[in-house]
């Protein structure tokens, strides 16, 4: 779906607390958006290291969830400068947003139901996955607080690093007993570590697998080359030809 060009202000309407992490939802009339894709953001005020000094750099933030009134939902942790400077935004302030960005999750098959692996923040786009073609949530966390994040799912199954929520392992070992049990589709987002694992489970139960994957990225439109990442075809931009890539092209 291609963005408006330029970058646009967006009225926060809600914002709320889940554990440690943050939703934003903003007023975007008429946008659209596949599940995968992201918005570049930042803040229309103060968006910056502070006075004399420049701008931070927009933040890449998959969406969560686009309404059908024109609500876009965001979901964010403060892990640095800029995610702060979003996270403290009140209702009524403006983002600047450029998006519907990137290229999304495809549809999985008619009959099929998808198994959607998600770690930490990367549980965003798989709440749109989930509202969009139903799915089963296999979802990790740290710890019990940032475990909180499942509550945005139907039916979540959830593992976390120290057992305080959930079963205490890793997501990748709830994949492996699902796909024992029910081999299907995997769209996951998250960690790179992590990615790695769900991309060799399902290589080995012989099932298709979708990854979102995670960049820095310096402007969303390709331009700068500082996302790439390696393909069986070459190098390509996380920005433009993903995030969202079929994991049998990724080298």
């Amino acid at each position: 779906m291609t963005a408006p060009f330029g970058r646009r202000a967006l009225t926060l309407i809600a914002r709320r607390e889940i554990g440690p992490y943050v939703v934003l939802a903003a007023a975007d009339r008429g946008a659209t958006a596949a599940p995968g894709q992201f918005y570049m953001l930042a803040t229309a005020e103060r968006w910056g290291g502070g006075e004399g000094e420049r701008p931070y750099l927009g933040r890449a933030v998959s969406v969560m969830r686009i309404r059908g009134d024109g609500r876009v939902e965001f979901l964010l942790e403060d892990v640095g400068p800029g995610t702060r400077r979003l996270i403290e935004l009140e209702v009524g302030e403006d983002l600047l947003a450029v998006g519907p960005l990137g290229h999304g999750f495809d549809a999985p098959a008619r009959g099929t139901e998808p198994l959607l692996v998600g770690g930490g923040i990367g549980v965003a786009p798989l709440v749109a996955v989930q509202e969009a073609w139903g799915g089963r949530p296999l979802l990790g966390f740290r710890d019990g607080a940032h475990a909180a994040g499942a509550e945005l799912f139907t039916q979540p199954l959830v593992a976390t690093d120290d057992g305080s929520a959930g079963r205490r392992g890793m997501v990748s070992e709830l994949l492996e007993e699902q796909l024992a049990e029910r081999p299907g589709p995997v769209y996951a987002c998250g960690p790179p570590a992590m990615l790695a694992a769900v991309r060799d489970r399902a290589r080995a139960h012989g099932v298709s697998c979708a990854l979102a994957l995670e960049a820095p990225m310096a402007c969303g439109f390709g331009a700068c080359y500082g996302c790439v990442v390696a393909t069986l075809d070459g190098y390509r931009r996380v920005c433009v030809d993903g995030p969202v890539f079929d994991a049998a092209v990724l080298a």
